[in-house]
This record gives C-alpha cells, sequence and structure tokens, in this order.
C-alpha cells in the first residue's frame, strides 16, 4: 500500500511539473539590450531628439485633432470615453494583446480601428494610413519612457511561441532567419548601415526612406521583401504573433516614440 502511493504523489508531482511553463530562453540578455536608436548615425540621433523638427510630429498633430473629433454618425470622439490622450498611459506597452470578446490576437492599430468602428460606428481605417498612424502614435506617446511588458500566458501563449517559431525560421530565396540578423549579427555592417537588434520599442516609427511613419507590421512586411520570402497579407495572424514575440524579446527596453530611423 505504501508503494501504491509513493506511485501516486510521484505521478502527481509529474503532472504539476509538466504543468508549469518552462522557462524561456532568451539569446540576447535583458541587460544587453538597444533601441535601435543605439545603432542610427548621429544625424538621425539628432533628428529625433529634437521636438520642433522631428517629422513624425506632424502625424502626432493629426492624431490629437482626430482624438477630439466627434463621429458625423454618433457624435461620439476618442475623447468621449477616454478623455484626456493621458489616460492611455501604459496601454501600448502592452500590445499586442487577446481581445477578450474575440480571442483574437490584436496589435494597437487594431484596437484603435475596432474601438472607432464600435463605439464611434466610424468606417475601418486603412492599414498605413495618416489617421491610423495619427492615433497610433498619439496613443503610443502617452506610454513614452515606460517599458515594454506583453503577457505571454493564458490565451497569448499558443501566439507567442507561434511568433518565437518564426523568429528563427529561415526564409525566402535568401534563406535567412531574424534571428540570424538581430540576433547573431547585430552591430555588423549591412552595405553603409548598421544591423540593430530589430527592437519594437520606437513604432510606430519615422523612417527617411518612406517619408512618413509606418507600424510595426510594414517593418516586418519590408523585412520579409528584403529576404525575398512570400509576403503575408495585410492584417495576417502571423505579423501580430511575430510583433509579440518581439515585444516580450524587447521587455523592459522604454517606449520612444516619436522615433526616427532611416
Amino acid at each position: 500500500m505504501c508503494r501504491w502511493w509513493l506511485v501516486a504523489l510521484a505521478c502527481m508531482a509529474l503532472q504539476v511539473a509538466m504543468a508549469q511553463p518552462l522557462p524561456l530562453s532568451r539569446a540576447l540578455p535583458l541587460a544587453d539590450l538597444k533601441s535601435g536608436l543605439y545603432f542610427s548615425g548621429k544625424d538621425v540621433q539628432t533628428l529625433q531628439a529634437d521636438e520642433f523638427a522631428n517629422p513624425a510630429q506632424l502625424w502626432l498633430s493629426q492624431g490629437a485633432a482626430l482624438w477630439g473629433r466627434a463621429s458625423v454618425v454618433n457624435g461620439k470622439a476618442c475623447l468621449s470615453c477616454h478623455g484626456n490622450v493621458s489616460s492611455m498611459k501604459g496601454v501600448a506597452t502592452r500590445y499586442p494583446a487577446i481581445d477578450p470578446a474575440s480571442g483574437r490576437l490584436f496589435n494597437l492599430e487594431d484596437r484603435i480601428n475596432h474601438c472607432s468602428t464600435r463605439h464611434q460606428q466610424a468606417a475601418p481605417m486603412s492599414p498605413e494610413s495618416d489617421a491610423l498612424l495619427g492615433l497610433s502614435l498619439l496613443v503610443t506617446q502617452a506610454s513614452k519612457g515606460l517599458p515594454l511588458r506583453v503577457d505571454i500566458d493564458g490565451a497569448a501563449r499558443p501566439n507567442f511561441q507561434a511568433g518565437a517559431s518564426l523568429f528563427v525560421q529561415r526564409q525566402g530565396q535568401l534563406n535567412l532567419s531574424c534571428a540570424q540578423c538581430h540576433d547573431q549579427n547585430f552591430g555588423q555592417r549591412l552595405y553603409t548601415d548598421l544591423l540593430s537588434q530589430g527592437q519594437p520599442n520606437a513604432h510606430p516609427v519615422y523612417r527617411l526612406e518612406w517619408q512618413k511613419p509606418g507600424s510595426l507590421e510594414r517593418r516586418l512586411r519590408s523585412c520579409y521583401a528584403g529576404v525575398r520570402a512570400e509576403i503575408p497579407p495585410w492584417g495576417a495572424a502571423e505579423m501580430r504573433q511575430l510583433a509579440l514575440y518581439l515585444m516580450w524579446r524587447g521587455e523592459g527596453l522604454p517606449i520612444e516614440v516619436p522615433a526616427v530611423r532611416k
């Protein structure tokens, strides 16, 4: 009888151990994380630091105007429900996140669009539209200086694991993975530029090559194009899953919107 109890206890202990999440390994220790600004030239660093010259300020101004603009359908504005945009402090640090109603993984742009269409009865804003970028920049700026901190447990866990797999998966005609550039070779030169760690804490970011801000999804699509891989459609789940992994990977880095990159 004693032996049966021992076997039962051993089985229970094994089940408890298996239920616990495995420790997550980080290729880049948290103490070694660096924003993309660290790898940028002095001209870009200066432009980002200059509140008046920073070109992203134009889109921030548009976002501020939209925040207080009433819907022509029902007269509601973002301001009506949320008050001053300062109420959004901390929100951008935790996206992508699971939407409780649908169970889908939302990025911040998804959340803004969902809120606008549901509560203001407005038409959905197109990806990378000035309106959506302006509101996303405005909401993100409310968390400026706060560290990234996403939830990867519960319903988010399968999405996180999918994103982690995507990060190390070789893709495209160049047969390269995100990890090969941004984990293994950051700081090395790619033509005239230094490879960064691929951190997401500056998005939406104004890129000089785009001559406008762009979302993290647009940047990821650019990387897919760079390795000559098939680019997922706008709104694809894998883009949100990869973004969730990147936000976890950059945990602790402060949001630095409005940011500028080359």
